[in-house]
């Protein structure tokens, strides 16, 4: 293969591949804390009923995302479960493997567990947005995988 064909070709490659891709528009997003828990296992009952176990050990990750309106993190999944709280402005999320592809609203003050199974966090106003996030991950690894857009379910 001549060169100019190979360089074509991998540039070819690559805008399919990036095409595939769902990155972030609009959200930019600042890691403010990153900490190493060893195994544990917790369990409360009321007035917090709760239980969660961590067979190995795992980081927490906590991180904030300031949305500019009309803007979206793309479709993407976690590792393990993520914790999500709306702090201003109002969020919409979409589950990946939905049928529905069912909208769920979130506003200032509410939170949302997500599966990491994969979703996209959408800010459809005209106002700015933030969250914060608790994402558990392997220790030192990577906490978000990119997904294809779009969705199976959703034409976005």
């Amino acid at each position: 293969m001549k060169p100019s064909l190979a360089v074509a070709c991998a540039l070819a490659f690559t805008g399919v591949a990036t095409s595939w891709a769902s990155p972030p528009t609009g959200v930019t997003p600042t890691v403010l804390a990153r900490g190493t828990y060893g195994a544990f296992s917790v369990k409360t009952d009321a007035p917090v009923a709760f239980e969660s176990q961590g067979k190995a050990p795992l980081d927490f990750v906590v991180r904030k995302h300031e949305y500019a309106p009309n803007s979206s993190t793309g479709w993407h999944t976690h590792p393990g479960p993520v914790f999500i709280t709306v702090v201003q402005g109002t969020l919409t999320f979409y589950e990946y493997d939905d049928p529905k592809c069912t909208p769920k609203v979130v506003t200032a003050g509410q939170g949302y567990v997500d599966d990491g199974h994969g979703h996209i966090d959408v800010n459809r106003t005209d106002q700015p947005a933030l969250d914060v996030s608790v994402i558990l991950a392997p220790v030192g690894a990577s906490f978000r995988g990119e997904l294809a857009a779009p969705g199976p379910h959703c034409s976005f």
